[in-house]
């Protein structure tokens, strides 16, 4: 009897573990996936992921080199996906008329479930995005700040600019090419839309999170100008001379700062 109860305990628990770097974590019709760094025996912080336009999770886990680094980080890595092609996000060339409250809802349960699965520090989980998933990014920076310890969005920002109301403040560490032409620092009409300005919307954020006067600094190859406010929190730009790329290295930064300012 107590080996048909294991055997019936390991048949039952099989579905929702049987998921991970190389297989979806299934969560209703939408799916993340999900790597956990070596030799992790507690729970640990976590960096969420999300890919640019036509992107995927299974794409962001194909990159050997991020998920080793974010394993050597001693961290988990989160790569999740949109619904379709780009992230479901107001102003949105898919769907100009977004809310993007599918999305914001989404991303609360893929929080949900990779905490109730995994051995993941709610606390200790930043949000990141790469082009549309910098966009995406920003949107939940300002729609659920509290969902996560910060935010690195990396050339990416906001569809049509500055949201009329952001939530917060939070934790924000934008990083973007200065000579980037597929979402240029200034923005570009794109179909019946347009992206924002960079610097209108780190504008928005710096005054409506009381962040102070700005100290400039240049670690590696990026120069960044960093500010926080009374509840200590981040705000920072970083720019590259360069176009539309990404780095691993920016995660790590991103990482490092919101560690050091005692978000993570």
């Amino acid at each position: 009897m107590r080996f048909a109860l294991c055997l019936l305990a390991l048949f039952v628990a099989s579905p929702a573990l049987a998921c991970g770097p190389d297989t979806d974590c299934e969560i209703g019709d939408r799916h993340y996936r999900i790597a956990m760094p070596d030799g992790a025996a507690a729970p640990v912080g976590a960096i969420v992921f999300a890919h640019g336009y036509r992107g995927s999770a299974r794409g962001v886990m194909r990159n050997m080199n991020l998920r080793r680094m974010v394993s050597d980080m001693g961290l988990a890595l989160i790569a999740v996906k949109s619904e379709r092609d780009d992230w479901d996000i107001p102003g949105a060339p898919s769907d100009m008329e977004s809310t993007g409250a599918a999305e914001m809802a989404y991303f609360e349960a893929v929080i949900a479930d990779a905490v109730a699965r995994f051995a993941i520090d709610a606390d200790r989980i930043m949000m990141s995005g790469f082009s549309a998933g910098g966009m995406v990014t920003w949107e939940l920076a300002c729609q659920r700040p509290d969902l996560f310890a910060g935010f690195a969005p990396v050339s990416g920002t906001f569809w049509q600019g500055p949201p009329e109301s952001c939530g917060g403040p939070a934790s924000v560490i934008h990083i973007h090419g200065t000579t980037d032409r597929t979402v240029p620092l200034a923005g570009r009409p794109i179909g019946p839309t347009k992206q924002g300005d960079v610097v209108d919307v780190l504008a928005m954020y710096r005054a409506a999170g009381g962040f102070g006067a700005a100290t400039t600094v240049t670690v590696d190859d990026m120069d960044c100008a960093r500010q926080d406010n009374a509840r200590g929190d981040v705000l920072e730009f970083c720019t590259f001379e360069g176009g539309h790329s990404f780095s691993r290295s920016y995660l790590a930064y991103a990482w490092e700062r919101l560690a050091a300012a005692g978000k993570v």
